[in-house]
């Protein structure tokens, strides 16, 4: 039970620090998924043929089936992105793995680059520029894990 009677505090899963970067790349997240659950069969045959150039695979789904599996896992990483409940670094893994997926598009998809680098050409810009969802995610696996804070414990030994 939770209340003053018990002595139980219920505590937030998540730090006062993150929830800046977490609405941000939430909120972002969350309005792409509801737009591509309004998606009409064209804009679903070239949101698939767009990933497939990058993961060919993709190429033998269904375009509706697909297009929808993107906009509902979307949503879902929005909304745990959103919601404070959801642990940082649980939030931080959805968000790093979806940027790690974008940035692959970035890498493999041609034209996307300038010839021996990194840096986008114009078209490369809209995916370069998910760099900074890598980059949240990043912060909120390392700084919402508490691993710093079990180290120390573990270095001070027994209480």
């Amino acid at each position: 039970m939770a209340g003053p009677a018990t002595g139980y505090r219920p505590r937030m899963r998540t730090k006062l620090r993150h929830l800046p970067a977490r609405a941000a790349a939430g909120a972002y997240i969350l309005s792409s998924g509801l737009d591509k659950l309004e998606a009409d069969d064209d804009r679903a045959k070239q949101l698939q043929v767009w990933a497939a150039e990058a993961y060919p695979q993709l190429a033998e789904l269904d375009a509706p089936t697909f297009a929808r599996g993107v906009a509902v896992g979307e949503v879902a990483l929005g909304s745990a992105l959103l919601l404070p409940i959801v642990p940082s670094p649980v939030a931080g893994f959805g968000l790093g793995v979806f940027s790690a997926a974008l940035l692959g598009m970035y890498l493999r998809t041609p034209g996307m680059r300038r010839e021996h680098g990194l840096r986008p050409t114009r078209d490369g810009m809209a995916l370069a520029k998910d760099i900074w969802m890598l980059g949240i995610a990043g912060t909120l696996l390392l700084d919402g894990g508490g691993w710093a804070t079990r180290r120390r414990r573990r270095r001070a030994g027994p209480a």
